[in-house]
């Protein structure tokens, strides 16, 4: 189960520059907008201390983590909703992301033009919110005639279109005032109803306030930064200050250098980490492991999953044949030195379906198809 994240934001924010640090993939930045013609899309390993740690432990001939897609798009601009700049057909690219990362330009550079001529954090979230709700405007739109159609329909059939109309109705309303879904308010059930349309302005989303590397020292105090800060912390989103054309630099070094580049430049991890762990927050999700002599790999979840649910991640037949798990968490299992000690101890539990997995176990699956 990977994590995928889509990421937009203005022309010459550092949105390539950020894909670059983060996958190394090499994405196109340039200083024009609309240097991103196709999306970029990155799947890069999940960092984990943990993961690094089992692995020594255990030496197996392969050591697997979890991944993170990054899919980055072409700069918006206003009106790009109705076909400016380069339209509207981009948006279609992150529909189905798990959460949306927002680049807000944080940095002054003269040499880097700015496609509203100032640097405003607050106003580019803004422009970005409103072309992502004008999108999904468009969307319910089209999807409201059908259902309009079908709610005269007798029966089941029309019953169910008559209550996602009315859903349709009410996102609308808020939707022309440039609101997006996710501050909507709407209950579990509303959002079920709407659930296959892959809003954009539904998904979660996360703050990357873009720094010049000057400005790290004292980003706290930086009253750009400051502005993207409110701003999550009026919707209890998570915010990441990184200088994306810093951590592109670290990814160009070989890996032996890092450690001693961060040092210089203050730092004590690639932003990366950063947007990972709070990606996991924004998401409730968690990691863990399963650990033998050919792989030891790392297991994306969600928070308050069972035992059986978290072996299907690995294979559907896990969970539909589950009997039991044998669980240790990460640092005993690091303690006592290997799993056969573990096992000798006894320290190794042995749980059932009702069992909820947590961040860091190591585990082995018991099953019968």
């Amino acid at each position: 189960m990977g994590l995928s994240i889509g990421i937009v934001g203005l022309p010459n924010v550092g949105k390539s520059t950020l894909f670059n640090a983060v996958s190394n993939a090499g994405a196109l930045a340039a200083n024009y907008p609309f240097a991103t013609i196709e999306p970029n899309v990155g799947v890069v390993p999940v960092p984990d201390e943990r993961l690094e740690q089992l692995a020594a432990l255990a030496k197996p001939e392969k050591v697997l983590p979890t991944s993170l897609e990054f899919v980055d798009i072409a700069g918006l601009v206003r009106g790009a909703s109705k076909g400016e700049g380069l339209g509207n057909q981009f948006l279609a690219n992150i529909r189905q992301v798990d959460a949306v990362l927002y680049v807000l330009r944080c940095f002054i550079d003269d040499n880097v033009t700015h496609v509203e001529g100032s640097v405003n954090p607050g106003r580019d979230k803004d422009t970005v919110d409103t072309e992502l709700c004008l999108k999904d405007l468009e969307t319910i739109e089209k999807r409201r005639e059908k259902t309009h159609r079908s709610s005269k329909s007798p029966g089941k059939e029309g019953e169910l279109a008559k209550i996602e109309l009315a859903v349709l109705d009410k996102l609308k309303v808020k939707l022309d005032d440039a609101v997006p879904v996710r501050a909507h308010g709407l209950s579990v059930e509303e959002l079920e109803v709407v659930r296959e349309l892959f809003l954009l302005t539904s998904k979660p989303v996360l703050y990357i306030a873009n720094v010049a590397e000057a400005q790290l020292a004292t980003a706290d105090n930086d009253p750009l930064v400051k502005q993207v800060k409110e701003i999550a912390a009026k919707e209890g989103a998570e915010v990441v200050v990184l200088a994306a054309a810093l951590e592109a630099e670290i990814q160009q070094l070989p890996e032996a250098e890092r450690p001693a580049f961060l040092e210089a430049a203050g730092l004590t991890e690639p932003g990366l980490n950063k947007v990972v762990r709070a990606g996991y927050k924004l998401l409730g999700l968690q990691t863990y492991f399963t650990i033998g002599p050919k792989e030891v790999r790392a297991w994306t979840i969600h928070k308050g999953w069972k035992a059986p649910q978290a072996a299907g991640v690995i294979h559907t037949d896990f969970e539909k044949g589950f009997i039991k798990a044998e669980v240790i968490g990460w640092k005993e299992l690091i303690a006592y030195g290997s799993e056969a000690a573990a096992r000798e101890k006894g320290m190794l539990r042995i749980e059932g379906k009702e069992y909820v997995v947590q961040d860091g176990d190591c585990m082995h699956f018991r099953f019968n198809v």
